[in-house]
Formats: C-alpha cells, structure tokens, sequence
C-alpha cells in the first residue's frame, strides 16, 4: 500500500462525490452522508474535507454560476480524481483482506 491513506471521513465524502459526480458540492454531499450513514455531518466539516482532499490531488473543483432564480455566487463542485479513486480502490481492497472470512460470532 505504503500510499497516502485516506482518514474514514476523508473516505466517506470521496465516496457521496462520486455517487453525486457531477452535481457534488458540499451542501448535496452532506446531505448524502447524512442519507446513507444515518448521522449528522456538518456542511463545513464536508467543506474541509473537500479542500483537503483537493489539496492532496484526490478531488478537483470548478466554479458554476447559479442556475436558480435567487442567482448569488458562484458554486465549488467537485469530482473524484483518478488518484482519489486508486486510493479508494486500495482502501477497498486492504479492507476485504482484512475482513476475508472473519468471524463476527467468534472474532477468530
């Protein structure tokens, strides 16, 4: 593995942009988090995230102007890089060896 691992919160928003590519921006992934995990995100923890991992080459963003009628500023939407989803891949695969045929019941 020896690549840069991803923290479980890192991992969690990587995965809602990928399933919300190309309309992710981190209002809609919060809420996807919430959806899926059954737990309250903060939209500026989402945000963080989002620029870290742009930060290390895992997302990418652009700007957008609003579409709607109350205009305003500009949207950051974001979308998984190729090396964000080779370090998910990775993630994924380490996971799947560690948990093989391991026995919940047991723990052996």
């Amino acid at each position: 593995m020896g690549q840069e691992a991803l923290g479980e919160f890192e991992h969690r928003v990587l995965l809602a942009a990928l399933r919300l590519d190309p309309d992710g921006y981190s209002v809609p992934i919060a809420l996807e988090l919430e959806e899926r995990t059954g737990k309250t995100v903060a939209g500026a923890a989402v945000h963080i995230a989002l620029r870290r991992l742009e930060s290390r080459g895992m997302a990418e963003s652009s700007l957008r102007p609003r579409t709607d009628a109350k205009g305003g500023r500009p949207r950051r939407f974001y979308r998984v890089t190729e090396k964000g989803i080779l370090r998910l891949r990775d993630a994924r695969e380490c996971f799947e060896r560690l948990w093989g045929d391991l026995d919940l019941v047991t723990g052996k």
